[in-house]
């Protein structure tokens, strides 16, 4: 055995060199995984309280670090095609605990945690903020509104008579999509995430199903270069509005 060993030590040394390298590599692989896993941000959009068009749109941060949030925009698919709006600023109009105070009864319960409903920016920290653009903490969330509010405020805002949750038209709603953008960390290039609702009426009824099972991350190199695209139009529209607005004032 000895013998044997002492005649193939070359070999043997070229194995063992070899493997030990394919380990290192092996090891330095799952390190960058986990790093870059740790780095990754991750935003995800659910529906919340209720799983019909009256869900609250709920957004949680579940990466490692802050992202702070520049825009959130809705696009609403239309039989006459796509609707995008910039609902970042749009007003809250929700406090959870509507449906309890709906029978025109007001209980002590919902009178005590008033406050604390309204607040649609919740997580670790427990602080109020009043507005959506803003830093949003690793594991916190923040609602904006109903589904229906938002569909409400595009219509509004896209002169589109409703009846009900529905055109009054012959236009018809097929889908909403809600799209984030964001800059993570340390990093120049914006990060996004999207996710669509699929809308379908009957009669007076309407009922959202997610068309994929999960959000989806716009992180690439080519999708970040349209978010950048995407943030220098919507700013400027921002502008031209407050401009507009001024103007109007004075």
């Amino acid at each position: 055995m000895f013998e044997w060993i002492s005649q193939h030590q070359g070999v043997l040394n070229v194995i063992i060199s070899l493997g030990t390298l394919f380990l290192s590599l092996v090891y330095a692989q799952l390190l960058y995984w986990g790093f870059r896993r740790q780095r990754r941000p991750r935003l995800l959009i659910n529906r919340g309280k209720k799983r019909d068009i009256e869900a609250l749109c709920i957004i949680s941060n579940m990466s490692a670090e802050s992202i702070f949030l520049e825009y959130i925009v809705a696009d609403l698919e239309t039989s006459q095609g796509t609707l995008t709006v910039d609902v970042t600023d749009r007003e809250q109009q929700y406090s959870e605990g509507d449906e309890a105070r709906g029978d025109g009864k007001h209980h002590d319960d919902d009178r005590d945690h008033d406050d604390d409903d309204r607040d649609h920016r919740r997580g670790k920290s427990g602080h109020r903020h009043d507005t959506r653009q803003g830093p949003l903490d690793s594991g916190d969330f923040l609602h904006i509104g109903t589904f229906s509010g938002l569909i409400a405020s595009i219509a509004e805002l896209e002169g589109i008579e409703m009846a009900g949750h529905q055109p009054a038209g012959d236009l018809q709603f097929h889908s909403l999509t809600i799209r984030l953008i964001g800059i993570y960390g340390p990093e120049d290039m914006p990060v996004g995430a999207e996710r669509t609702f699929r809308l379908s009426f009957h009669a007076d009824q309407c009922t959202l199903l997610p068309a994929s099972w999960d959000t989806k991350r716009l992180s690439s190199w080519g999708q970040r270069r349209r978010l950048r695209r995407m943030i220098q139009r919507l700013s400027a529209q921002r502008t031209d509005r407050l401009v507009g607005l001024a103007d109007h004032d004075g």
